[in-house]
């Protein structure tokens, strides 16, 4: 029988004879996530910190953009971003030749010195984009849900995401009023036009009226 693994060599660490410089492309958005928050003030943020002991291994600056990046690509959990901090080339990049922080340094970070300075953080976000024409004020989500931009090279980070969740909740709303146009057999015109909020108004106008009409009561609680 034939040795097919006669040229393998087992070895715990592959060694790679040169170095492959990274950068990110100019669009690219964790570059445009690097510019953007370089020219934020952290000195709230780095209040937080104790003037006495040692610097963290960390810059709180690099952990701001590290959970930023994160959620815009919806890796929220603090194992799952340490392990993005090692995998991930953009995650590397961000930490400009740092060592990637474990779990518990991100999750720290985020409850002990982030939660008491996110809001002066996102404001002078606002404040930044404002002043450079890339969001118009009357399209920002109050929730902090995402930003609308305008036409230019921050478009595709928020307005692509906000248009990608609207039309998502379109067809689910969609999907639902079908549901109950079925279940209720009531007269719904439903097309291929935009879902508004008033038209949905005039729904639950008409199902409160059912629910009068027939005398329904809701249960509310959980199920045995």
């Amino acid at each position: 029988m034939k040795n097919f693994k006669k040229n393998v060599i087992p070895m715990q660490q592959i060694g790679f004879p040169i170095q492959v410089p990274f950068i990110p492309k100019e669009d690219d958005p964790v570059r445009l996530l690097f510019e953007v928050t370089e020219g934020l003030d952290y000195t709230n943020l780095y209040k937080t910190y104790s003037t006495l002991g040692r610097n963290p291994a960390v810059d709180p600056v690099t952990l701001f953009r590290l959970l930023i990046y994160g959620d815009m690509n919806k890796i929220y959990s603090s194992r799952e971003l340490e392990k993005a901090c090692k995998r991930d080339i953009n995650f590397i990049w961000l930490l400009q030749g740092q060592k990637a922080p474990d779990h518990n340094t991100i999750a720290r970070f985020r409850s002990q010195r982030l939660a008491n300075c996110l809001r002066d953080l996102f404001n002078q976000l606002i404040i930044y984009l404002g002043e450079n024409n890339e969001i118009q004020y009357e399209n920002l989500f109050v929730d902090g849900t995402k930003i609308e931009a305008n036409a230019n090279k921050y478009t595709f980070i928020w307005k692509k995401a906000t248009d990608k969740f609207e039309n998502k909740l379109q067809e689910k709303i969609k999907d639902t009023l079908k549901h109950l146009k079925d279940e209720l057999d009531i007269k719904i015109n439903i097309n291929n036009d935009k879902i508004t909020v008033d038209f949905v108004s005039k729904i639950l106008h008409k199902l409160d009226t059912i629910k009068v009409e027939n005398k329904i009561e809701f249960v509310h609680g959980k199920g045995k």
